[in-house]
């Protein structure tokens, strides 16, 4: 079941410089494209005169044309031209989906489009920030269900584990890291701070003057369903980073995490790496997005193989540790939302 009154992913804003792409958004079939104004739009990616794909055509000055037999479709799913006859039919149309272009982000709505509201949309101006926040981002196609993606963002305790060589560092410095959870009112937020820990060769690669203890911080702000703002970084330690709030002169990067949904058992895994630490130099950001791109990497092999393991298995079996609070916070934040947009309770609290 997906929450689908509010804003997903549907991709980086790039992606349809060159012409529409078809991408499966929580099950539905769908076509983005730039029209002849150069805004974006979001149709079904399905023809209603024989049901070929709208991404295999083109885009036109009067909408977007069906590589197939020509029709033209306008940014609200109306036919406008048939050729061959100025007849148009009546329920020639296909269903369109409210779409924003902010932050270099393609922002769909994929529930009632009454509700829409571009100003609920998630602010993330570091995107805009090209100066003192440089960025690369990706995409990562995961054959696992969305919220075992989210899950793993939620508890960074395997990183000692699954990252020892990259940015995990000690798992014992994971476990016992100081941890403080807050729910919001757009989902939950957690910082875990590891002090006097040795850096990961990640951050001493990327900031080689850091000394050989410090204050290491890790912040997730997690926003329902499927989107995560990441702020990381290190400094020297007992120099005020946990105490005085300064976070400066160190390492530090930001992550962009958007994951929305393909299928029940597949999502999309969008995500931008900022570096924060050595601003003026193209080679440390691209260092960066790559170290991040083999992390992830990382992930991906153990999420898919959960995906497998669950598939033939009742999750109410499984057992929580202590260290599962954010990832329980999330789950029952995300439980509320989609019993709030079904219904559900409405009547026994009226």
């Amino acid at each position: 079941m997906y929450l689908r009154n509010t804003w997903y992913m549907a991709g980086w804003a790039h992606e349809v410089n060159k012409g529409p792409i078809g991408r499966t958004l929580l099950d539905e079939p769908v076509v983005l494209y730039r029209d002849h104004n150069g805004r974006v739009a979001a149709l079904e990616n399905r023809c209603c005169h024989r049901g070929a794909p709208l991404s295999l055509g083109e885009v036109a000055e009067n909408g977007l044309r069906c590589g197939y037999h020509g029709l033209v479709f306008d940014s609200q799913g109306k036919c406008v031209e048939v050729p061959g006859q100025s007849r148009i039919p009546e329920r020639a149309r296909v269903k369109s989906y409210p779409i924003v272009e902010k932050n270099e982000i393609m922002w769909i709505w994929m529930g009632a489009a009454e509700k829409a509201d571009p100003a609920t949309i998630l602010d993330y101006p570091w995107h805009d920030d090209h100066k003192n926040w440089p960025h690369k981002h990706a995409i990562l196609p995961v054959k696992c269900n969305y919220i075992l993606l989210i899950e793993n963002l939620m508890d960074l305790t395997h990183l000692g584990y699954v990252h020892r060589n990259t940015i995990g560092g000690n798992p014992k410095t994971h476990v016992e890291a100081k941890m403080k959870t807050t729910t919001t009112p757009t989902g939950v937020k957690y910082i875990r701070w590891m002090l006097n820990s040795i850096p990961p060769p990640t951050y001493k690669a990327g900031a080689p003057h850091l000394a050989d203890r410090v204050d290491r911080w890790q912040e997730f702000d997690w926003h329902a369903p499927g989107y995560i703002i990441q702020h990381s970084g290190a400094i020297d330690a007992n120099t005020g980073a946990y105490d005085q709030g300064k976070r400066d002169g160190g390492f530090s990067l930001r992550l962009f995490h958007g994951i929305t949904p393909e299928t029940d058992g597949t999502c999309f895994y969008f995500w931008s790496a900022a570096n924060g630490y050595r601003q003026d130099d193209p080679a440390a950001t691209d260092q960066l997005h790559e170290q991040i791109r083999i992390t992830f990497d990382e992930d991906v092999a153990f999420v898919e193989g959960q995906q497998q393991r669950l598939e033939s298995y009742d999750r109410d079996k499984l057992v929580d540790i202590d260290t599962d609070g954010a990832q329980l916070q999330m789950a029952r934040y995300l439980r509320q939302a989609l019993d709030r947009e079904n219904g559900i309770g409405q009547v026994a609290a009226e």
